[in-house]
């Protein structure tokens, strides 16, 4: 799904958002010179895998938030991880690089993404691209938690 596409798909499944559109943005760096209208429930997205490229994982954290990677998997009972590449990004999720989304989650054919959103935003609101770094959308986290387990990914809320 493209950015039309990915507003198309929330209208039709009864999803309230608000879509802001920017120039383009690739890292929560340069965020910092867009003004949108929600800064506190800005998202940032990690993708990573295992070291065996077996399982993959999308963490969804607030966007200041630093994340230890050996501390999650120790919790969690996962084996070693790093960020996926730019090809694996591209094959399995149809996104590139400053796109990185829970809603790219949507072109996972495949359901092999394991999604985690940050309990941080439980409840609440958070604000993602939709599948383009040139527009950010605000809805509630929920949402985003229920349409992905819709489309067949596991997803979960965790401390990260």
């Amino acid at each position: 799904m493209n950015k039309e596409e990915t507003y198309s798909f929330l209208k039709e499944n009864n999803i309230e958002f608000e879509a802001v559109e920017h120039k383009a943005v690739f890292n929560m760096d340069e965020l910092g010179d867009v003004e949108l209208p929600h800064p506190e429930w800005e998202a940032k997205n990690l993708f990573v895998r295992d070291d065996k490229k077996r399982n993959y994982y999308l963490m969804t954290v607030k966007g200041a938030k630093r994340v230890d990677l050996k501390d999650f998997r120790k919790k969690h009972g996962l084996r070693a991880l790093s960020f996926a590449s730019a090809d694996d990004l591209l094959e399995i999720m149809k996104l590139t690089p400053g796109s990185v989304t829970p809603l790219g989650l949507l072109n996972d054919s495949e359901r092999r993404v394991k999604f985690y959103l940050d309990a941080e935003f439980e409840d609440g609101m958070m604000g993602v691209h939709p599948n383009d770094n040139t527009a950010t959308v605000y809805m509630k986290a929920d949402d985003v938690l229920r349409l992905i387990r819709e489309h067949g990914n596991e997803a979960e809320t965790a401390e990260i």
